[in-house]
């Protein structure tokens, strides 16, 4: 039942997954991000289109600012009625070596893919639990 969703709305999707990237601002390093905010905001109201949905979320950035994060958009989860997953975190400094990215962006730290690859793997079972298929 999945979907590609352009913009912020979408309904038709079984799963969630957040990225978090963390930046120092002057509210602190671990403040959501506007557009994240809003997508939230948006997709909260009547229908919320996020209840009951599973849910994971990923950080990368510096020092603990990506676990704060984590944390604060568990517990605006909870209220929007989000299934996150419990196991594994991921939470990646990407300013320590070796290099987790190259110049165009992508990840190329093999022991970072498989952390993800556990992500994806995990939320894709969970999702399939709460939809009764496992």
């Amino acid at each position: 039942m999945s979907k590609f969703c352009h913009g912020y709305y979408c309904q038709n999707f079984d799963s969630i997954i957040y990225h978090v990237l963390s930046k120092s601002t002057k509210l602190g390093s671990h403040f959501k991000q506007t557009p994240l905010k809003n997508a939230l905001d948006w997709a909260s109201r009547s229908p919320n289109v996020w209840a009951g949905k599973p849910a994971a979320i990923v950080s990368a950035g510096g020092g603990h600012g990506g676990a704060k994060s984590q944390y604060h958009l568990r517990q605006i989860g909870v209220f929007l009625d989000l299934h996150f997953i419990n196991k594994p975190e991921f939470f990646l400094n990407a300013f320590q070596p070796p290099a987790k990215f190259n110049s165009d962006g992508d990840l190329i730290d093999e022991d970072a893919k498989n952390r993800l690859l556990a992500i994806l793997l995990s939320l894709k079972a969970f999702t399939l639990q709460l939809q009764g298929k496992n």
